[in-house]
């Protein structure tokens, strides 16, 4: 995505106090690693929940233990979306983002696909439709892959390979891929159907493969559970991405491109302008669960936690402290109050969306789809809120005086006819 660069300039009644009249940098950027660590640490305990909850599928392979699977991973969804405010503006999380969340994929690298409907090659990913659960020798593009045993290592050499971003083999959606399988309905009612069986053992295997299918899940698992523990220790105390941060006011500038680069090029072009332009299912997020709702929803709360320096853990405690609104509050209650009023807006936005689908009357692949205006008004409606408060993060941005801030752009939003050329 291309970035914006703001240099932005404010009225007289916006002039900054001097921060040392205020809330102390080094106080909001406290509770700011106070908040990763916490989100970092549920987003880990749900994915040792989602391993018991895998375990118990491969032993036992039923409707019942897929679906409690299927569930824990929904589950596990819920933290991990709401701290990825902290991926743009910190290094650390950015290039280590990509192992645990990485979308979209082509599918057919890891498993069986329905070719009528995936295809059977691409020009431009050799991987394509490798088929590394059916395949323990591979020979693409003259080179010999040996996949005979599918372990952590193996999944790990063939993320992104041959540089190709959809090649993604580990995290999240790799898992999500091989609970639910493909959903093949389009912008059609239904999401993934793969059978409990995909897992059995012996003639009630189906699918083929249900030993190494098995295997490749739990890989999959036990190396997002160990990437999840690096960036828990990254925040703890004396981390790499608690000390990166210092103490002094430059630190505001990353929290500040964070919540302005989720809020607008990512998430309010990148996973919603974009997909609502195409009425394409396959630029949905949780594509295989039908679970996208729950990501944006996820994701937009997250941006709210960082500015208002809150967040409600999975066990109902809570973790704040000093936060960037507190700060802005003391240059200018108007300005804080039209932040929160725009959050606020958000978040109710995003709960129509949310409601909507977790009620089963229309997943968000048939809100975006084509022909259904009242399904695309209730995701542009939270675009539109997206939007709109990073026009007012922009506006803290100049209030706090911080220079060569960079907010991800998306030519969803800025350049819409480059989308179809």
């Amino acid at each position: 995505m291309k970035k914006l660069s703001f240099a932005l300039t404010v009225g007289a009644f916006l002039a900054s106090a001097p921060l040392a009249n205020a809330v102390e940098p080094a106080e909001i950027l406290s509770t700011y690693a106070d908040i990763a660590e916490a989100g970092y640490m549920d987003s880990l305990t749900t994915a040792q929940t989602l391993k018991s909850a895998i375990t118990s599928l491969i032993e036992a392979p039923s409707d019942e233990t897929l679906s409690a699977a299927k569930e824990a991973w929904v589950a596990a969804r819920v933290p991990y979306q709401q701290t990825e405010a902290y991926r743009f503006g910190n290094v650390i999380v950015d290039e280590w983002e990509g192992k645990v969340n990485a979308w979209p994929l082509d599918e057919g690298l890891i498993d069986y696909v329905d070719t009528g409907v995936y295809g059977e090659e691409s020009d431009e990913n050799a991987f394509y439709a490798a088929n590394i659960i059916a395949n323990e020798k591979l020979t693409i593009g003259g080179r010999e892959i040996d996949a005979t045993n599918i372990t952590p290592e193996l999944l790990q050499s063939l993320h992104e390979i041959d540089e190709v971003e959809a090649n993604v083999a580990t995290g999240y959606h790799a898992i999500e891929f091989l609970l639910w399988g493909q959903d093949l309905n389009g912008t059609g009612p239904g999401a993934g159907n793969r059978p409990a069986t995909d897992y059995a053992s012996g003639d009630a295997c189906t699918g083929s493969n249900c030993d190494r299918r098995a295997a490749y899940l739990v890989a999959a698992t036990d190396l997002m559970i160990s990437d999840l523990e690096e960036m828990v220790a990254a925040w703890g105390n004396n981390g790499p991405a608690r000390s990166a941060l210092g103490d002094g006011k430059e630190g505001l500038g990353t929290i500040l491109t964070g919540l302005g680069s989720l809020s607008y090029g990512e998430l309010a072009g990148e996973r919603m302008r974009l997909g609502l332009m195409l009425h394409d299912p396959e630029e949905e997020q949780d594509c295989f669960a039908d679970n996208t709702h729950n990501s944006h929803y996820y994701d937009a709360l997250g941006i709210s936690n960082v500015y208002r320096g809150s967040y409600t853990r999975v066990d109902g405690t809570v973790v704040s402290g000093a936060s960037l609104s507190d700060l802005v509050r003391k240059m200018s209650a108007d300005l804080d109050a039209e932040m929160i009023t725009k959050l606020e807006a958000t978040q109710a936005a995003m709960r129509v969306m949310k409601d909507k689908a977790d009620s089963g009357e229309m997943a968000y692949d048939q809100m975006i789809g084509e022909g259904n205006d009242k399904g695309n008004a209730i995701v542009q409606a939270a675009i539109d809120g997206l939007v709109d408060q990073t026009r007012t993060i922009e506006r803290i941005v100049a209030a706090i005086e911080l220079n060569g801030i960079e907010i991800e752009g998306s030519d969803s939003l800025d350049n819409p006819k480059a989308v179809f050329q």
